[in-house]
């Protein structure tokens, strides 16, 4: 998986994983859904196969859930 815009140690990235071709890189943040999409295009005709890593996903999810209230206890 290659990524066009350069390397920016500031900018957040996150790793992508293709089970299917054995690979793992990190993408900028903003060009995660790009990067994947087109991985998936080229390589594996349009199927979703490359992702984010699963448990950084969950990791994400997670956080989201929890800024948003959604696992707080209801009495």
């Amino acid at each position: 998986m290659t990524n066009a815009s350069e390397p920016d140690e500031e900018t957040p990235r996150v790793p992508v994983v293709c089970p299917d071709c054995e690979t793992t890189s990190r993408v900028a943040l903003s060009d995660v859904a790009d990067a994947i999409e087109r991985h998936n295009d080229q390589l594996h005709d349009g199927d979703d196969v490359a992702e984010v890593d699963p448990d950084i996903a969950d990791q994400i999810a997670d956080l989201v859930a929890t800024e948003l209230g959604l696992l707080e206890e209801t009495d």
